[in-house]
């Protein structure tokens, strides 16, 4: 899935804040990178339209709420790219060594961690 910058910036906006409406992603935009209302409106809808955002009406406006977190978001997006260019397991698992060769000792670390825990955890699922 193709996110412009702005698409980008709001959707991580709304990670954090997560919940907003138009004004209020307005407001925080207006200070960072300027941009009219009708130009956020615009781009929330978007992102609503790819089923990045859910949406309920309140009053007269919209609230908007991620509709997956960060990580799996980022996890929809590996699948969706190894799914398009390769089907191969050694080519994914080689590009996140080639990945992991970027990251410092502790990122390292962190990441023997996160395996570990998943192995456990599958371990336990398998019982």
């Amino acid at each position: 899935m193709i996110l412009g910058e702005l698409e980008k910036l709001v959707l991580n906006y709304l990670w954090q804040a997560r919940e907003a409406d138009a004004k209020q992603v307005h407001q925080h935009f207006e200070k960072r990178r300027g941009g009219s209302l009708n130009t956020i409106q615009s781009t929330l809808d978007r992102l609503h339209k790819k089923g990045l955002l859910r949406r309920e009406k309140i009053a007269h406006a919209f609230r908007y709420r991620p509709a997956m977190d960060r990580t799996a978001f980022i996890g929809e997006l590996i699948r969706s790219v190894t799914h398009d260019f390769s089907a191969d397991t050694d080519s994914l698992m080689s590009a996140f060594v080639s990945l992991s060769a970027e990251q410092d000792e502790r990122q390292l670390e962190r990441l023997e961690a996160m395996i570990e825990r998943y192995r456990q955890n599958k371990s336990k699922d398998d019982k």
